[in-house]
């Protein structure tokens, strides 16, 4: 097991997104994953039906005790609830593990569309945590919010990425899911360049959880000493496989098979 990730999200009871999706796209990398919850979620593949967040001490403290014991070659953020919280967990990486490697996956609403970010707090996640990550990874309403732009191309998909840039990030990677069409494009977007990755796409109800683990995945690339394209290459590719080999389980929208290899 090669690389070491600590994980501060939110839990899924229904195991397809959040801290068990992570954990389990981790190992699958062949990393070690260690986790921090910030929020437990009654959920399952119809959507969010409740949740109870964690006290922003004891978050602090499961920050802490990991980095101070097993260490983390790489972090990565997912649900973080409100300002409180992000500013917690930015103070607490900042101290903690700076220069360690971050992947911000700026969540803001569940699949079924429960808000899992108050309106509030995207200035915060803007100020404190985007300007600590490595790369963010938002789909396309995330980056509406985030960049102030409306999106329906791939040339407003750059120009949103290059936005977002600006609010010191080194790399974006924006996810093309949300647009029409039968070829899915992600683009790659840093100072120096965009990557453009393109990919059919998988006509599915099972897609429960596909950012939380590609964000995870790229993680554990990172963990490991991956170049960001090789780490986001990787993780796209592990993505689709446990997509098409999704184990159909539930009503709503399934969760992906988590053992697949890329």
């Amino acid at each position: 097991m090669n690389g070491r990730v600590l994980i501060i999200a939110g839990s899924d009871s229904g195991g397809g997104a959040g801290i068990q999706a992570d954990i389990k796209a981790i190992t699958a990398m062949d990393a070690f994953a260690a986790t921090a919850i910030t929020a437990l979620t009654a959920q399952n593949t119809l959507g969010v039906h409740g949740v109870e967040p964690v006290s922003i001490p004891f978050i602090r403290q499961q920050i802490q005790v990991v980095l101070r014991d097993i260490g983390a070659d790489a972090l990565k953020t997912g649900m973080l609830a409100d300002t409180p919280i992000i500013e917690a967990v930015a103070e607490e990486l900042a101290r903690e593990a700076p220069g360690v490697p971050l992947v911000a996956d700026p969540v803001m609403v569940a699949k079924g569309g429960h808000r899992l970010l108050a309106e509030g707090a995207v200035e915060a996640l803007k100020r404190v945590l985007l300007p600590l990550a490595t790369i963010i990874t938002p789909n396309i309403p995330e980056a509406e919010v985030l960049s102030g732009r409306d999106i329906r191309t791939t040339d407003d998909m750059r120009a949103a990425a290059e936005s977002m840039l600006t609010l010191g990030v080194p790399a974006v990677l924006l996810k093309g899911g949300h647009m029409e069409g039968d070829v899915l494009v992600d683009l790659l977007v840093t100072p120096s360049g965009t990557t453009r990755f393109e990919s059919p796409r998988i006509a599915t109800r099972h897609t429960h959880g596909t950012g939380c683990t590609l964000a995870s995945a790229i993680a554990a690339g990172l963990a490991q000493g991956m170049p960001l394209v090789g780490a986001v290459t990787r993780a796209r590719d592990y993505v689709r496989a446990a997509m098409l080999s999704a184990p159909g389980y539930g009503a709503g929208h399934g969760p992906l098979n988590h053992a697949a290899r890329p």
